[in-house]
């Protein structure tokens, strides 16, 4: 047991998720969509030069978070396949199945809304996530069920995996409280910019 008056870092996440989401919220814009997708190609898009047919994970924005549909859109126009995350179990990493837009989705856990079940399962070489806040060394605040920790842990033990966080400028703080089960993100990509961060694995 920690002392009285110790700070650990699943409670100082606890605290941080409370700022982090009306700060999200207050940032949220509609036009920024359209500014992530200029950066991304000038970062990430531009370092990795994924091919026809390569595989990226994606998401369906819920509340504030930045829209990646543009994004999404733009990818699967030049010939990449589009996934989205199913969660299996509470414990279990999450698995991908294959998505085009306007596709229908099905509602998921926690707000989310997925690909249908028989829509085919497939292994990302990209994983574009949404975060609550993020900081210099990479290091990604989600909504505390672990499930992406999980997954890249998983994914990058078996195949090489890039990690990309999208989000707004200013959802960087100053430290995201890291435990030995946090996986970084490899880049961010806001409406402002693209950032690589260091080999911390």
């Amino acid at each position: 047991m920690p002392a009285t008056g110790c700070t650990t870092p699943d409670h100082a996440k606890s605290a941080l998720r409370k700022a982090a989401r009306a700060r999200r919220d207050a940032l949220a814009s509609a036009a920024a969509g359209a500014a992530l997708l200029r950066h991304f190609h000038a970062g990430p898009g531009l370092s990795l030069g994924l091919p026809a047919g390569a595989i990226f994970s994606a998401y369906i924005p819920i509340g504030s978070e930045i829209d990646p549909r543009p994004l999404i859109d733009h990818l699967t126009a030049a010939g990449l396949v589009c996934t989205l995350p199913v969660v299996v179990d509470k414990a279990a990493p999450l698995l991908f199945r294959r998505w085009l837009p306007g596709e229908p989705l099905s509602p998921g856990p926690f707000g989310t809304q997925q690909p249908n079940r028989d829509s085919p399962q497939l292994a990302p070489q990209l994983m574009l996530l949404p975060l609550l806040a993020y900081d210099a060394a990479g290091y990604r605040l989600g909504y505390g069920g672990g499930y992406y920790d999980r997954t890249l842990r998983a994914r990058r033990a078996m195949a090489s995996v890039t990690a990309v966080g999208l989000a707004f400028a200013g959802q960087m703080v100053e430290t995201v409280p890291a435990t030995p089960a946090d996986e970084p993100l490899d880049w961010v990509v806001t409406e402002a910019g693209a950032r690589r961060f260091r080999a911390i694995r």
